[in-house]
């Protein structure tokens, strides 16, 4: 087990291994860390050091909550903690080429009885088109933005 709760001192307090203990104190003392990172290694070091939750949540700027849980995911996973997780996130729902024909399509001669493209009229014409399956005005003004704020 990593983590060691002192039933001698106040509930709040932890103990690290020395060996975590040594790692922490080199990873900080380095100074090329993401800076959640540096927070969360500070935090168990000071929590190491007898502070409490709320004298430690002042000094690093984190909720009494987020140091609860650091302290479980130590316990747990030990100096993993100290990193987030990889997530999945949401799917790209419109890839590259279906960008190109959207821009394609907004550079193109409007449909008869409109002088210029509006979002809402791409949206639908994409769709129509079968560019993709869905696509909402605000997703092709992102898409418009990106491409022409890219032009030299």
């Amino acid at each position: 087990m990593h983590l060691v709760e002192n039933s001698q001192m106040n509930k709040q307090h932890i103990q690290l291994s020395p060996i975590d203990r040594e790692y922490l104190e080199a990873l900080i003392s380095k100074g090329e860390l993401k800076a959640k990172t540096y927070r969360r290694a500070l935090s168990l070091l000071e929590l190491d050091r007898g502070q409490t939750y709320t004298t430690v949540s002042k000094t690093v700027k984190m909720t009494i909550g987020t140091l609860s849980t650091l302290a479980d995911q130590y316990r747990e996973n030990g100096l993993q903690a100290l990193y987030d997780h990889p997530r999945s996130g949401r799917p790209v729902k419109i890839d590259g080429e279906q960008r190109a024909k959207i821009t394609a399509l907004a550079c193109s001669t409007p449909p008869e009885g409109h002088a210029e493209w509006s979002l809402r009229l791409l949206a639908d014409k994409a769709v129509e088109l079968d560019f993709c399956e869905q696509i909402s005005h605000t997703h092709v003004r992102t898409i418009l933005k990106k491409t022409f704020s890219n032009r030299t």
